[in-house]
């Protein structure tokens, strides 16, 4: 127990930071590329050079997907809506990554964020929906909303739940894969892929998909896991083995990206990342916020280069 609290400690991360800090800490590591990244609360930094990471060796084909990852969902697909269930974490996450969500986008298409349907007459796609728990809340903000997901009893699940909601049975669920959709060249204002990255096999192609689905001028939002001891100790150790958060196996620390990595995968996809936020949980409140601290759960806000020919 002793253990388990010590690492919960860590989870939320340093109790304060300053955009002064951040900044020289971050400075040395964000020079090389071009783009500029906007933390949650800082001004804007120049981005990284790192080495992506190998392919994953589960996947079997050079294909973004990764049959051991849909093998693992598609077992707890059942249990998408249960907010007490395996998916506990991302319910509990999921209004921060909204909030984040609709603070950017209301910026990037000039809308007002205190309307209650600010993304009226925009075209999202959320790749790697799930079961539609970030689907569903921005059909409701007004979008026209397209999930896709390679495991089809998520697909079966979202479609169920959309429909008990006059405003998010507008949906369209698809079982189908990013990649596919690029073949038959849909576009997207906003494309979305939350807590999907670290489970693909070449996160490079895959990146490469959701810049291809983003329409010039259009907007990418990605959340993952750093790559560090932080992030292995907390999303691993104690979220899988100690507290039972999440069903063990969930996530392979060698699968996770950095804040650099991404940037620069991006970068080479010609997506630019706008801007970085952390999430910290709270283990008193059981709440989590958003913070410059990106050492452990973070997303990123990115947009299409206008001039760019993939």
């Amino acid at each position: 127990m002793a253990m388990a609290l010590k690492l919960l400690k860590q989870l939320r991360g340093p109790s304060t930071t300053t955009s002064t800090i951040l900044y020289r800490n971050l400075r040395p590591r964000f020079s090389n590329l071009r783009s500029t990244i906007r933390l949650f609360s800082d001004a804007p930094l120049s981005e990284p050079l790192t080495t992506p990471p190998h392919q994953n060796p589960h996947s079997p084909s050079p294909s973004s997907l990764n049959q051991y990852e849909l093998a693992k969902f598609a077992a707890i697909a059942e249990t998408w809506w249960d907010s007490e269930g395996p998916f506990k974490p991302l319910h509990q996450l999921n209004p921060t990554r909204l909030a984040f969500i609709r603070s950017t986008l209301c910026r990037h298409f000039g809308r007002d964020p205190l309307s209650p349907r600010p993304f009226e007459g925009l075209k999202f796609v959320d790749v790697g929906c799930g079961g539609g728990i970030v689907s569903e809340p921005l059909a409701r903000l007004g979008a026209t909303v397209m999930g896709v997901d390679a495991v089809e009893k998520n697909i079966k699940i979202a479609r169920l739940h959309a429909d008990l909601d006059p405003l998010t049975s507008t949906i369209e669920y698809r079982c189908t894969t990013a990649e596919k959709l690029v073949e038959e060249q849909k576009n997207f204002d906003a494309v979305f892929a939350l807590e999907v990255i670290e489970h693909v096999a070449d996160p490079a192609e895959f990146c490469k998909s959701l810049a291809a689905l983003t329409v010039p001028g259009g907007a990418t939002v990605i959340s993952t896991i750093n790559r560090s001891m932080r992030a292995y100790a907390t999303a691993i150790v104690a979220a899988e083995y100690l507290l039972h958060w999440l069903p063990k196996g969930t996530h392979q620390w060698s699968s996770f990206l950095t804040p650099e990595e991404l940037a620069l995968i991006l970068e080479r996809a010609s997506i630019s990342v706008q801007e970085m936020a952390g999430f910290v949980y709270n283990p008193l409140t059981g709440r989590w916020s958003l913070s410059d601290d990106v050492n452990v759960n973070f997303i990123a806000y990115a947009t299409k280069i206008k001039t760019a020919h993939l």
